[in-house]
């Protein structure tokens, strides 16, 4: 008995010195995360140009330094509390987000304002003094709204009845309103109305800025034409030929118009040769044609006019279009528009085809893409593709989708390249002060919804480059 129990005391022994003396359990192999120490949501994509994941591809870590460093990133979206066609949005220096409501002949557009990040929203007006539930202005067939980020007035700018136009402004976030003034033009129709400010450099004026707008005559041969305010967008000039009138013409459409520091103001649309970019250093009077590319032409089809621009604090120049394989393409100029980089291709992997494209540009070198995709379960998605230097050999771009995945903003097929729901002809993007991007859309789904979407948090497009603080996260209950 005791030499049966002191075998197996020896037995046991011997396993645990085999175990001490002999061959050691391999360590286990901790994968260096590489830059992408935090964890990626299923709606955020870190990739380089053409849809290359940078998350799987080490090959590229060795660019992301500096300004080009991967931030912690989240989208999110607020509904405003009404719907919407064509969105357009502007952020004044106070933190109020004004968002476009479209309400149709006998009502008129409305500004819906949110002073808290988005939380909540008020309907602003403008009011008809007399009839209070009307708006100054009682139709609109195109809703457009504008902030000039020198002087912080908002400006809202309606089309009446495609032949005459009427600009109101606000100083004070939406609390009172200007009358409105007419700005008719000599062309009919007046469509795809735009409008933008820039410093007067030159002194020509009698105002802090100057006030451009532009609208398409239906006519290739006409092209745009523009006019300027002098006077804070009182009293307008007679239009003018917003191209270079020696320089023939293959589009009547454009984009948004665009101001930069430099005194000069930028519209977007096709040249007879590809994208193009117009300039003019002098208010909308002299315009010189600039062809971005001849290899990455622009997409067949509905948005076939449709380039966005958008200058930065340095006054570099960004574009952005959609090309032929459906997706967003961007390039930009640091010498007004003269010459430009090579396009890159800025959408995440994984995505099929995409949209009404919008840009907005902060600090020197940091830009947003803003467009719609389509994702793999064949639903819409909103998309921000952001660049904290766009300027980087290799840039970093990170892509987050507004909404999740189980929430579409539309299912048509081909939403992407026909005028779809309240999206209608464009969508817009703009950042606050604090540097947090915020993008107008509409959600389909749900009725035409307008709908906010920002970052719950990210990198600052203005200032500091540091994250940004988070915000509570939105989504369909906020509709």
């Amino acid at each position: 008995m005791r030499a049966g129990v002191f075998f197996t005391l020896m037995l046991l022994a011997t396993q645990a010195l085999t175990g001490c003396f002999g061959e050691d359990e391999p360590a286990p192999v901790i994968e260096d995360p590489g830059p992408f120490w935090f964890d990626v949501g299923s709606t955020t994509w870190y990739h380089f140009a053409g849809g290359i994941n940078a998350t799987t591809n080490s090959s590229g870590w060795d660019n992301l330094t500096g300004n080009n460093t991967p931030f912690d990133t989240k989208g999110t979206y607020y509904g405003i509390g009404a719907t919407t066609f064509e969105p357009t949005i502007g952020v004044t220096s106070t933190g109020g987000i004004h968002f476009s409501s479209y309400g149709g002949t006998g009502s008129g557009t409305m500004v819906y304002t949110s002073m808290d990040q988005g939380q909540t929203w008020n309907n602003m007006g403008p009011f008809n003094p007399i009839l209070p539930d009307v708006g100054q202005v009682p139709s609109s067939n195109d809703p457009y709204i504008y902030v000039d980020k020198w002087t912080n007035r908002l400006v809202k700018f309606d089309m009446h009845a495609l032949t005459a136009m009427f600009v109101e402004y606000s100083d004070d976030d939406g609390q009172t309103w200007s009358i409105p003034f007419s700005a008719e033009g000599y062309y009919s129709p007046q469509d795809h109305q735009s409008i933008a400010s820039m410093p007067d450099v030159n002194g020509i004026g009698f105002h802090e800025t100057i006030y451009v707008f532009c609208i398409n005559t239906g006519s290739s041969a006409a092209g745009p034409q523009c006019s300027r305010s002098l006077d804070g967008a009182h009293t307008w000039d007679i239009q003018r030929p917003g191209y270079p009138t020696d320089t023939p013409q293959c589009s009547g459409l454009h984009g948004h118009l665009a101001g930069s520091v430099d005194g000069a103001i930028y519209r977007g649309n096709p040249s007879c040769d590809g994208p193009a970019v117009y300039r003019s250093t002098d208010g909308g009077y002299v315009w010189t044609e600039h062809t971005i590319t001849t290899s990455v032409p622009m997409q067949e089809g509905w948005h076939s006019h449709e380039v966005a621009v958008g200058a930065d604090d340095a006054g570099n120049l960004f574009a952005s279009w959609i090309s032929l394989d459906q997706m967003p393409w961007m390039a930009y100029s640091r010498d007004q528009g003269d010459t430009w980089s090579e396009p890159m291709m800025v959408a995440p992997p994984g995505t099929n085809q995409t949209g009404f494209p919008t840009i907005f540009a902060g600090a020197e070198g940091r830009v947003a893409v803003g467009y719609i995709g389509k994702d793999a379960n064949g639903g819409w998605d909103g998309y921000m593709s952001i660049m904290t230097d766009a300027f980087a050999d290799q840039p970093l771009i990170t892509t987050v989708a507004v909404n999740a995945n189980d929430d579409p903003l539309d299912t048509t097929d081909d939403c992407g390249n026909v005028r779809c729901g309240g999206f209608g002809d464009f969508i817009d993007i703009e950042f606050d002060d604090e540097g947090r991007p915020w993008i107008a859309l509409a959600h389909n789904v749900l009725g035409e919804a307008g709908i906010v979407g920002t970052f719950v948090t990210g990198p600052a497009m203005y200032g500091e480059l540091r994250q940004l603080d988070p915000i509570i996260e939105g989504g369909p209950h906020t509709l």
